[in-house]
């Protein structure tokens, strides 16, 4: 469990109703399979053991202690095995019938862990059978609603159980369970198939995963219950903190498996300050171990773009989302200012493009003429005819004012001065020309009593690659909590909603420029020479690095096993190696630069402002983060 990844498995057996022998055999060939694979907690559905419609045969005393001899027998015939298994049976204590969770690991019995919630409407008529489950009762074997396992070799790994309608009431167990520190919460279930009912299901429990930052393993019955008034689907649905990992196809039996992070939980849990646990001590805490602890073989997956969502339909509508804040960030800090006009740099690339959208959606919502948008193309020793074209197209279609500034002759200028060769193409002819134009932009805005608007992205921050005091400083940073990989989407979105024929002829043109600073003189043959993937990195290798290490706290060797994994065929492990200790050394130098950020909207859940979600000392060392870098490379 290397990491804190363990593999869990929802199972659903064919069972044949009252029928202990056939369904012992079903079950113990599910566990010994799950087991093979790897899973480290194995769920099965409610009362599997008997079959959940087995109705007023509950009351058969036959059937309950062959269901108690089933029971012995499943716990017998996986003993060698490694897993914490949960299974459901009916089971008599002090003369009353309750609907229990078994729990056991290598042929013992741990606990029964007895349903709370009992429903008494409709098909689910269980009171007519069962009793609720309340506090704990006298048995030799531990028995009660407050009981949770935690694993003494695996850090953070707490276990809670709840059974069905437990989870649907308004008063559920698995709260008080993760209150009292479970992080893995499992679910035994007999839910119905009705129209609409799997996807109420599947967000109950994506909710609730959400709502305990938890790990939630439902599963459901299935084939084999009694089809007399309802069918059972076995839907079977993994999550982890809000989002769905696995889920089953309808009407499928066997096994759903995945990994969860419990490294990851456990940090969310710490982040999250009105997560308050309350260690009432009304729990019994019960100890099990795991024989085998090694790296858990990953079948989930990564996003390899988390800041974009991969569903067409939700990046349209985040899309729209993020465009709005944006703009209406900007509307609020003109409207406030009492500014005339709005300046930006517009240099042909993706950034400021975005930017000049922005503004234009901000102008339009204050009825401001578009013309008071000032759009400043300053070409000088790197500017390319393809950027400087779009410039110009890109602000004549948005209905902006074009002014071009020539900076050559000031920044030769600046350069006799400081004593700098123009043949010396170092970072100070570099920055030269940045500093060159924020003094250009900051006195046009003057001039107009306007705001100079922010072009720089989000990655750019986290790695430094800004000239400090130049690009680096706005009045307003409009794509401050923009990531690089998302900003081309959004450019995109803009020009297939914009039905303007001409504005989304040189946005697909933008887009399909490489991303560069031009600082450094063209090519001979005029393309751009200077490519800034090629000196920091893929943008798409940091973006990921960014999310991982900063949203999910992953240390730098689990951010680099599982960009192993989502970038395989893509990028070596060298080469992702290589760039990975380029973000870590970049992010902690440069953080000086984000301590002295302008103003500009969050818009998802990683910002660096350090007024809110980046609180990191400008001299913080990375040595512990690069050290362990260095030990991949051994």
């Amino acid at each position: 469990m290397v990491d804190g990844f363990i593999k869990v498995a929802a199972a659903t057996p064919k069972i044949k109703v009252a029928d202990t022998v056939h369904n012992a055999d079903e079950i113990t060939s599910l566990i010994l399979e799950a087991d093979s694979a790897g899973a480290k907690i194995i769920v099965l559905p409610e009362l599997c053991i008997t079959g959940y419609t087995c109705g007023d045969l509950f009351l058969q005393d036959k059937l309950l202690r062959e269901a108690r001899k089933a029971l012995y027998q499943i716990a017998e015939s996986t003993k060698n095995t490694d897993a914490l298994v949960f299974a459901g049976l009916p089971v008599e204590q002090n003369q009353k019938l309750y609907n229990v969770a078994a729990v056991f690991k290598s042929g013992e019995i741990l606990a029964f862990i007895p349903k709370k919630n009992i429903p008494s409407y409709g098909e689910f008529y269980e009171a007519r059978h069962f009793a609720p489950g309340t506090g704990s009762i006298k048995s030799q074997i531990p028995f009660g609603t407050d009981i949770l396992f935690t694993c003494d070799n695996v850090e953070g790994l707490v276990v809670g159980c709840e059974i069905c309608e437990d989870v649907w009431g308004a008063d559920t167990p698995g709260t008080y369970h993760a209150l009292a520190g479970a992080d893995v919460l499992v679910n035994l279930s007999a839910s119905n198939d009705l129209v609409g009912k799997d996807t109420y299901r599947k967000e109950l429990v994506k909710a609730t995963s959400a709502r305990l930052l938890a790990a939630y393993v439902y599963a459901s019955a299935g084939d084999g219950e009694s089809t007399q008034d309802v069918v059972y689907s076995g839907h079977n649905i993994i999550a982890e903190n809000g989002t769905v990992l696995a889920e089953s196809a309808p009407f499928t039996t066997g096994i759903l498996y995945t990994e969860i992070d419990v490294q990851k939980l456990c940090m969310e849990r710490r982040r999250m300050t009105t997560f308050v646990p309350e260690n009432t001590g009304s729990h019994l805490i019960i100890p099990f171990h795991y024989g085998r602890t090694g790296e858990t073989q990953l079948t989930r997956t990564f996003n390899r773009m988390p800041f974009v969502p991969a569903d067409e339909n939700t990046r349209t509508r985040r899309c729209e989302q993020i465009l709005s804040v944006q703009a209406n960030g900007l509307r609020k800090r003109l409207e406030h200012t009492g500014a005339k006009a709005a300046v930006i740099g517009i240099s042909g690339g993706l950034d400021s493009t975005l930017a000049l959208l922005v503004t234009v959606r901000a102008f339009d919502a204050l009825g401001l003429e578009r013309n008071a948008i000032k759009a400043v193309t300053m070409p000088c020793f790197g500017t390319t005819d393809r950027t400087y074209d779009n410039a110009c197209r890109l602000t004549k279609a948005c209905g902006a004012e074009l002014i071009e500034v020539d900076i050559k002759k000031s920044v030769l200028q600046h350069f006799t001065d400081i004593g700098q060769n123009p043949d010396n193409h170092d970072v100070t002819y570099e920055n030269g020309q940045a500093r060159e134009r924020t003094q250009v932009l900051m006195d046009i805005a003057n001039k107009t009593d306007g705001l100079v608007i922010g072009t720089g992205d989000m990655s750019e921050l986290a790695l430094g690659w800004a000239t400090y005091n130049g690009d680096h400083m706005s009045m307003y940073g409009v794509n401050a909590g923009v990531p690089k990989t998302l900003v081309r989407h959004l450019v995109r979105y803009y020009a297939d909603t914009c039905n303007h024929q001409e504005l989304e002829s040189v946005l697909l043109d933008v887009i399909d420029t490489p991303v560069s600073p031009e600082l450094l003189p063209p090519e001979k043959n005029g393309k751009i020479s200077q490519k800034t993937e090629d000196l920091v990195g893929p943008y798409e290798l940091h973006d990921f690095f960014l999310y991982y290490m900063l949203r999910c706290s992953y240390p730098p060797s689990k951010v680099y096993r599982i960009a192993v994994q989502t970038f395989q065929g893509e990028y070596d492990a060298d080469v992702i190696l290589k760039w990975l200790k380029t973000f870590y050394r970049r992010f902690f130098a440069q953080q000086f630069k984000r301590s002295c950020l302008p103003d500009g909207p969050k818009v998802g859940s990683v910002a660096l402002s350090p007024r809110g979600d980046l609180r990191m000392p400008s001299d913080a060392c990375a040595r512990i983060w690069l050290d362990e870098l260095g030990q991949l490379s051994k």
